[in-house]
């Protein structure tokens, strides 16, 4: 079982790092499903906007909602995930060599989100490297059973990961 996680100090960084990942590894050839997060900024408000680059076909899926500029609940729209989710189930049912996940958040740690696709990927035998936060790190290592490796986010170093 190949399983890891990484988990850059700066806000957004590890969105960009897995993004960086996921062009060089496409480029290479490798067969990639999963999730790359986009965070656009918005000039009006602090916040950026949430998107998933669903992969390998590059459909783009918001998963932010704009709840005004005086929200604090929590963006995230749940069905756009429960969107991603299934589209990267269906490209796993194709076959890859990488699932390859922005983060594994709230809703993982929650037992939702794509927490069933990162099992069914093990249970094949195909290498999972997922985006990790401070708040849900804890849940990810419970999950993982202590079967996970902490790579730093550094993109050769991740490169080496994957290939080898």
């Amino acid at each position: 079982m190949k399983f890891a996680y990484t988990l850059a100090p700066g806000r957004g960084e590890t969105n960009l790092v897995l993004a960086a990942l996921a062009e060089r590894l496409g480029a290479l050839g490798l067969r990639l499903c999963g999730t790359v997060q986009i965070d656009t900024e918005r000039e009006t408000q602090h916040r950026c906007d949430m998107d998933l680059k669903i992969l390998p076909a590059g459909r783009i899926v918001r998963i932010s909602q704009d709840l005004g500029p005086a929200a604090t609940a929590c963006r995230l729209d749940t069905d756009a995930l429960e969107c991603a989710v299934a589209a990267t189930e269906r490209a796993l049912g194709a076959g890859a060599d990488l699932l390859i996940l922005n983060k594994f958040g709230k809703h993982e740690a929650e037992g939702r989100g794509f927490r069933e696709t990162i099992a069914t990927a093990l249970s094949q035998d195909i290498p999972v490297l997922v985006g990790a936060n401070k708040l849900n790190l804890a849940a990810l290592q419970d999950f993982a059973g202590g079967e996970i490796e902490a790579l730093p986010a550094e993109l050769p170093r991740l490169v080496e990961w994957v290939m080898g």
